[in-house]
């Protein structure tokens, strides 16, 4: 059974004053809800995880669950470097109340194919949470081959990937090689999220959907109900705000447009840091025409 179909947004976290600012968090996730998000997913990537610490994450955990108060699901990232220490989160992520589990490969380790089944195959047996897999080799320096994913689905607990290589192929692959089992794709590249989807991906894992929740719901929504035309338009229109988004390393751009949005402070942790100017012009520019509200 799926954790969610649909958009799931890569939570920012806010910061104030060097430490989590939870009325932000509360706002932003109240309006995701509204808008139509379909999961939050907390302490990822655009979440600032790997500056956040392990008592701040299970706090983050325990907040998000208990303000989405069962409406939509939470799925916690659980991923590190170190096995035994995503093991422990995946179990204290698993008291707090959490969904489902975003587990990213190792980083800098550069783990092997067998290493990389073997630590997922670790953590999956430790908690009775659905994992999501988590490839992001721009990021970690690991790819998950298809052939690691197909093994590792054969874990009961082992439900998903969230596939951001970039390469259409290997999803492809990754794909035919999982079709018929109980496993599924989501997008982790905004604008990939209808090609992806098209080869039979149910939803995507976005950084975007910070900033346009709703219309990633629609899009996602209206190609999971047939109306492929109305979704691609809308995926074709988000690109220009996509590349925005990204034109400095996430979470950068995206935490820069929701405080032009009025809804956080413009705080990173180190070695994250404030935009270039011409990022801020940029992010400003793209998001007027979008027609993205600017206070």
């Amino acid at each position: 059974m799926s954790i969610f179909k649909g958009s799931g947004v890569a939570l920012v976290t806010p910061f104030k004053d060097g430490r989590i600012d939870y009325d932000a968090l509360e706002r932003l996730i109240e309006w995701h809800i509204q808008s139509g998000t379909d999961a939050i997913i907390s302490c990822g990537t655009t979440g600032e995880a790997s500056t956040l610490s392990s008592v701040e994450k299970l706090s983050l955990v325990e907040f998000t669950v208990a303000k989405a108060a069962g409406r939509v699901p939470v799925i916690a990232g659980a991923g590190s470097n170190d096995t035994a220490a995503s093991m422990y989160l995946a179990k204290e992520f698993q008291y707090a109340g959490a969904d489902g589990l975003l587990v990213v490969t190792p980083y800098y380790n550069k783990a092997t194919q067998q290493g990389l089944i073997r630590h997922y195959n670790m953590i999956a047996d430790y908690t009775d949470l659905p994992i999501i897999l988590y490839s992001v080799k721009s990021r970690t320096g690991v790819n998950i081959l298809p052939e690691t994913v197909k093994e590792l689905s054969k874990h009961p607990n082992i439900c998903a990937i969230k596939e951001a290589s970039g390469d259409i192929s290997q999803i492809c692959q990754i794909a035919a090689l999982t079709s018929g089992d109980d496993f599924d794709i989501y997008s982790g590249n905004d604008d990939q999220t209808i090609p992806i989807m098209s080869i039979g991906g149910i939803g995507c894992i976005s950084t975007a959907a910070n900033v346009i929740p709703a219309d990633y719901h629609q899009m996602t929504t209206d190609f999971l109900k047939g109306r492929c035309k109305a979704a691609l338009k809308l995926q074709l229109k988000m690109i220009p705000l996509i590349q925005a988004l990204f034109s400095e390393v996430n979470p950068i751009p995206v935490k820069a447009a929701l405080n032009m949005m009025g809804y956080i402070e413009k705080e990173y942790r180190l070695p994250m840091c404030e935009p270039e100017n011409a990022t801020l012009y940029l992010l400003y520019d793209t998001l007027s025409k979008y027609g993205v509200p600017i206070k």
